[in-house]
């Protein structure tokens, strides 16, 4: 079985997408963040937290979803709340990374590791995990059946093939979906 080190995910992103798009995976200190390059002698960073292999799955997600006009912009452009956020900063929040959540559960199923989602608001108001989970499960069966972004599948089909992975079949997310609330006792 090859390893789940985060270097692995470094070159596997190096192979598949650095010759077309001059991006490469770099594991940072602090906080995830996306860097585009500032001139064309300058590679765009995908920096993730830490060193974690969920924190790279997650910043790819969000990388393989972002249009080639985002690619410019530092972090994509988008908006972020810290810890903290009120309901509606939290409905919004959830509904921006119900995307990049699903390619995640994606990437991770295919390497063969578990997937929990993130909330991301452990200071601020009540969270339904279980019902943003139920979200980001609908979407990733709704990718399934529709088509997946280009670049997520690519890299996703990647991954199964390094990690030995089967390909996520619909049937059986949704079966494992229905034994999970079953066992949480949700009809």
């Amino acid at each position: 079985m090859s390893s789940r080190h985060y270097s692995t995910l470094i070159e596997l992103f190096h192979r598949c997408f650095y010759q077309d798009y001059r991006t490469v995976l770099v594991a940072g200190d602090d906080e995830p963040w996306y860097r585009p390059a500032a001139n064309a002698t300058e590679d765009h960073q995908i920096i993730f937290a830490h060193g974690f292999f969920a924190s790279a799955l997650h910043e790819i997600a969000h990388w393989c979803i972002a249009g080639a006009q985002r690619r410019q912009l530092e972090d994509y452009g988008y908006w972020y709340e810290p810890d903290g956020r009120d309901a509606s900063q939290q409905a919004q929040f959830e509904k921006v990374e119900r995307k990049p959540q699903a390619l995640e559960w994606l990437f991770s199923r295919c390497a063969g590791v578990p997937f929990q989602v993130s909330v991301d608001n452990l200071g601020g108001c009540d969270v339904d995990r279980e019902a943003f989970t139920q979200a980001v499960h609908d979407q990733l069966c709704d990718y399934l059946v529709s088509g997946l972004p280009a670049r997520a599948e690519r890299f996703a089909r990647l991954l199964a093939e390094h990690y030995g992975q089967p390909w996520p079949q619909l049937a059986e997310l949704r079966a494992e979906r229905k034994d999970i609330d079953e066992l949480q006792g949700v009809a």
